[in-house]
């Protein structure tokens, strides 16, 4: 199936707490993730909620990486969007559900941008 990307939605359970909660290991590992999946750093931002917590994207030239972490749960929601044919986001997946200590995982592969939808819509410019 060709498509303009690939968008993975991953579900980490049994995390290690500490980390989920430490934004700058958090930030760390999810530039990291975007370098051994091939993609180019634009931007990051995170944020550390209180008492707990942290959310984050890093913005690539192929797309985004977040993330989501609830340390109380030892949970973390990933959201892993690339496009183009020389990024891996299923390296991304393995490299933070080894960081992250994730003792289980759920995750799912969304195709975007369909090339055989897109094609069924003329664009005018």
């Amino acid at each position: 199936m060709k498509a303009l990307g690939r968008h993975l939605l991953v579900e980490l359970y049994g995390c290690d707490p500490e980390i989920l909660n430490d934004v700058k290991k958090v930030e760390k590992y999810m530039k990291e993730a975007a370098l051994k999946a091939g993609s180019t750093i634009v931007q990051a931002i995170f944020h550390k909620f209180c008492p707990q917590g942290i959310s984050g994207v890093v913005v690539i030239a192929e797309s985004h990486l977040a993330v989501h972490t609830w340390p109380e749960y030892g949970y973390a929601a990933l959201d892993l969007f690339t496009c183009g044919e020389e990024v891996d986001p299923w390296e991304a997946y393995k490299f933070l559900r080894e960081k992250f200590k994730a003792q289980d995982a759920e995750s799912s592969e969304l195709k975007r941008g369909e090339l055989k939808n897109i094609m069924k819509v003329p664009v005018k410019l």
